[in-house]
This record gives C-alpha cells, sequence and structure tokens, in this order.
C-alpha cells in the first residue's frame, strides 16, 4: 500500500478566507476536539515506549528528542520544562532540533533535509546504548530525524518515535513507533495545529509518567520541583503545611531551611 501523508490531504474547508472569525475558530475546535480521540487510539504503543523511557531512565541512560520545525520545538520545550518540574538534571531529557537553537526561533532553510547531521547531533553529546531516542515529525518522513534513528538502530540504541502518518518511513525505522492519525488539517498541510497538540499531548504523557515512575512525585504533588520565583516558593510552603499539617510560618521555616519540598516534609516528620 502507498504511503499517503494525512497531514497534508486537502483540508475538509474550502474557501477559508471567506468564514467570518467565528466560523473560523468554530471549525478549528470542531477539529482540535478528535484530536485526544485519535491519541486515545495510540495508547498501547504509547505505554510501549514508555515502559522502554522508564527502563533506560533507571539504569541511568538519557531521554533525547530529535525533530525539525514544530515537533523539533515541542520535544525541545517538553525537555526544557523537565528540571523545574520535577528537579531532574537539564542533561537528563535532552531536545535537538534541525538546525541548532537557532532555529527554535527561526526557521533554518533545508536543515531538515539533511541525512547526517542528526546523528552528528546525537553524538555531540556522547550518545550510546545507555540512551533513547525518539524521533518527532508530524509527516513522518523528516529526513533529519529519520536517518538519524536508522544510525541509531545500528548502534543498539533504543528509538522511539511520534509521528502523525501511519506507516510512514519514520514508523518503519522506529524500534517503537506512536502514531497518531489526526488526519486533514483546518489549513491544510499545517501540522502545528492538530498534529503539534497532538505531539504535545504525547510528550505531556511520556514525561509526567516516567517521572512518575522515577518516584519524582509524591502523591499527585512536584515535591521536587526547583523553586524558582515566589509562585513556586508558596506552592511548595503549602505542599509542606498539607503534608504535615503544620503553620504557614512553620513550612516556610522548614522550606528555608532544607531548600526543598521534599527534604521538608522527611525532616519535619522526624
Amino acid at each position: 500500500m502507498d504511503f499517503i501523508k494525512t497531514t497534508e490531504q486537502d483540508s475538509n474547508y474550502n474557501n477559508l478566507e471567506k468564514m467570518t472569525i467565528n466560523e473560523i475558530i468554530s471549525n478549528i475546535n470542531k477539529e482540535d476536539k478528535t484530536v485526544p480521540l485519535a491519541v486515545e487510539k495510540a495508547l498501547p504503543q504509547i505505554e510501549a515506549l514508555i515502559d522502554q523511557v522508564v527502563t533506560k531512565l533507571k539504569q541511568g541512560g538519557r531521554l533525547f528528542y530529535i525533530g525539525a520545525g514544530t515537533s523539533g520545538r515541542l520535544g525541545i520545550l517538553d525537555a526544557s520544562e523537565c528540571p523545574p518540574t520535577f528537579g531532574v538534571s537539564h542533561d537528563l531529557v535532552i531536545g535537538l532540533i534541525a538546525g541548532g537553537d537557532s532555529a527554535i526561533r527561526k526557521a533554518v532553510e533545508n536543515a531538515e533535509d539533511s541525512t547526517i547531521q542528526g546523528w552528528q547531533d546525537l553524538l555531540s553529546y556522547n550518545i550510546s546504548q545507555n540512551d533513547i531516542v525518539i524521533g518527532i515529525a508530524a509527516s513522518g518522513t523528516t529526513p533529519y530525524v529519520v536517518h538519524a534513528l536508522k544510525k541509531c538502530n545500528e548502534e543498539n540504541i533504543i528509538t522511539g518515535c511520534i509521528t502523525c502518518n501511519k506507516n510512514s518511513p519514520l514508523s518503519l525505522v522506529a524500534q517503537y513507533p506512536i502514531e497518531v492519525i489526526v488526519g486533514p488539517e483546518f489549513l491544510t498541510g499545517s501540522s502545528r495545529m492538530k498534529a503539534g497538540t497532538a505531539q504535545k499531548l504525547v510528550l505531556n504523557m511520556i514525561t509526567t509518567t516516567t517521572m512518575i515512575q522515577l518516584k519524582k512525585v509524591k502523591g499527585n504533588k512536584m515535591v521536587d520541583m526547583q523553586l524558582s520565583n515566589n509562585k513556586l516558593v508558596n506552592r511548595g510552603i503549602k505542599m509542606i503545611m498539607n503534608e504535615l499539617n503544620v503553620s504557614q510560618e512553620e513550612a516556610s521555616k522548614l522550606l528555608q531551611e532544607h531548600k526543598s519540598v521534599r527534604q521538608s516534609i522527611i525532616y519535619g516528620r522526624k
């Protein structure tokens, strides 16, 4: 069967420029509602990949995301949110984008077409069999990503992917593919829309579930979060108050002394 890029099929909507604002946003919202249902169908694939991520990280390995354009930016976003949310090091979850850091803000021409740069970018982090690499590409055809995963396979590095097309080149090369079939976009080919939303939902699942499995959460609280601003400090104080049943003053004193919600709770119980 021929591979069809469903994300690039013609939109179900014609003459967008003739729609009113209300019609545009209502139809976008209508399409967006289908995304969680598409993610739900991929839950078995998501579970299988997360199981591999958890295993590798428990063994001291790292999680790499690699992508181009919107997909690359989403991977970087998810990776960058792990240290402040879960208190892990910045080199535990790493996001790479075709074209390098400058491509985060401004597209780098032809960067995603390279068949060698993806692997070179991974090598710059001393990638090894201890790690796991997840390629992100809505179309599933991005050479930068596909060829990086091919090389990872050759080097016995576990690979996964997140794509929004079925049986794409990326899905076929990844050992643990996740395919979230969102169908044609409201704006034909604009994979930053439903496809981007789907990728973000899956990325949330991967890191949140992994960190829970790594005991970086207590109950449903982010007890290892970085206390990097007043809002988070106040949130930490409330966590300690609720967990230990102590006053705000006592909770604040514990947090000032131990610099960590988790440690404050541990020492507060002694």
